[in-house]
């Protein structure tokens, strides 16, 4: 139905494919875009860069990535109070600019304190970012349309990501390792674009539906309930990173596999995640987001067990092993990327309506502490469990899934925000 005359429109393409109205929306949807080409591009090769462009030793150049991403935790709740201040859209912009200064410092970094001093710069500007992002797209957006706006920039995401890798794995093979001093300046600048592109957003705040006399009364129950979305995100964010951190050492350590293998299951999963996630969020999706994020978990655990599924006993060598290895992961990865399009939006959509509150400052600045944290610990996590067993890394992880299937109930969220009409 159109909002202002009643009737009802023709279904377009844009409907059958769950897009949501994307006129108006350019400089959002190209800064969106951009900025995943820009961590696309160099953040997986800042290790190589370190250690074979500038001599660093591996072990230190390691140590002082950890230590520069750690000490940006705090950024979180940080950027949540300066959100809370001067809005999101100055924080997305903010955020890019850090990330840019910290890539071109990249060029003069020479000592592994210099590189911890980067990544903490880079990764504050990550955080900055994703703490106020999902803000921001209540703030540019209508609220009927919110999942399917948090379903797109997911899909962008992944092609920003994908577009970046291949412009980045093209020049390597073009240009060898020293094209890396290049790719950190183009990446600097593909940061300032994005930012550019979101300084000049025009924004209008949502309206939050009335607060109800008995407000303080239950403002203890949606803490508790925030804390809740908060714990049942972490099995998400563990997931995302499974492909990063531990698809590669357990398809060739455990199973024998080409190291190509994490790259193929890795296409595949952009691949799915960016072809489906606005249709399959608009039309097989459940509405409600709990109960989306309950089908999701439980698809994700079932995908975890087929991730295990090759690594159980067997004769040695039996025949075709390595073709029910392939077939197991392949079915595996389908699972984890349909579980992650049901999650991701819906979580998303929570993060920011579970509680009047939840689209605030200080509440998104807790919730992407959640995500900081979750992509510091799991490769250590991954790596002490796959050393222990190889099934043991899918076993916990499908077990923190069917854990969060448990708690989705209570994810109920009792209010939704309303557009306010410009004035």
């Amino acid at each position: 139905m159109s909002a202002a005359t009643g009737t009802r429109r023709p279904r377009t393409a844009a409907d059958r494919l769950g897009l949501p109205g994307l006129r108006g929306h350019g400089l959002f949807i190209t800064g969106n875009l951009i900025d995943s080409v820009g961590n696309g591009m160099l953040l997986p090769l800042g290790l190589l860069y370190f250690t074979d462009v500038q001599g660093l030793p591996l072990a230190r150049v390691g140590a002082a990535m950890t230590v520069g991403q750690t000490l940006a935790l705090p950024v979180t709740f940080l950027a949540g109070r300066l959100m809370d201040r001067v809005g999101p859209k100055r924080v997305v912009v903010w955020a890019n600019v850090l990330s840019a200064a910290g890539f071109a410092l990249f060029l003069l970094a020479r000592e592994p304190s210099h590189v911890a001093a980067v990544y903490l710069l880079v990764q504050a500007g990550i955080n900055m970012y994703f703490t106020a992002q999902r803000t921001l797209i209540t703030h540019v957006t209508r609220a009927d349309e919110r999942r399917s706006w948090f379903a797109f920039t997911g899909s962008l995401r992944n092609i920003g990501l994908a577009a970046g890798s291949a412009a980045a794995a093209g020049a390597l093979t073009v240009f060898g390792n020293g094209s890396l001093r290049w790719m950190i300046a183009a990446d600097a600048a593909t940061y300032l674009l994005a930012a550019a592109c979101f300084a000049a957003l025009t924004t209008t705040p949502p309206e939050p539906d009335g607060t109800p006399q008995g407000a303080l009364v239950t403002r203890a129950d949606d803490t508790r309930r925030y804390l809740v979305l908060v714990a049942v995100n972490i099995p998400y964010v563990l997931a995302q990173a499974v492909l990063a951190v531990l698809v590669a050492a357990y398809t060739t350590r455990a199973l024998g596999l080409p190291a190509s293998a994490a790259s193929l299951l890795f296409v595949v999963n952009t691949v799915i995640v960016s072809a489906c996630s606005t249709v399959v969020t608009a039309h097989a999706a459940p509405k409600v987001p709990r109960r989306a994020v309950t089908a999701g978990y439980l698809i994700m655990a079932v995908g975890m067990w087929a991730f295990a599924l090759p690594s159980l006993p067997a004769p040695p060598s039996p025949p075709g092993a390595a073709s029910a290895a392939w077939a197991a992961l392949i079915v595996a990865i389908v699972l984890f990327s349909v579980a992650e399009i049901l999650l991701g939006p819906a979580l998303s959509e929570l993060s920011v309506s579970l509680t009047p509150q939840a689209a605030g400052g200080v509440t998104q600045g807790l919730y992407q502490f959640s995500w900081a944290v979750g992509m510091v610990a799991a490769p250590a996590l991954f790596t002490l469990l796959l050393e222990a067993g190889p099934l043991l890394p899918w076993a916990v992880e499908a077990a923190a899934c069917l854990i969060a299937v448990l708690a989705a109930p209570a994810l109920k969220a009792p209010n939704r925000h309303r557009r306010r009409n410009p004035r």
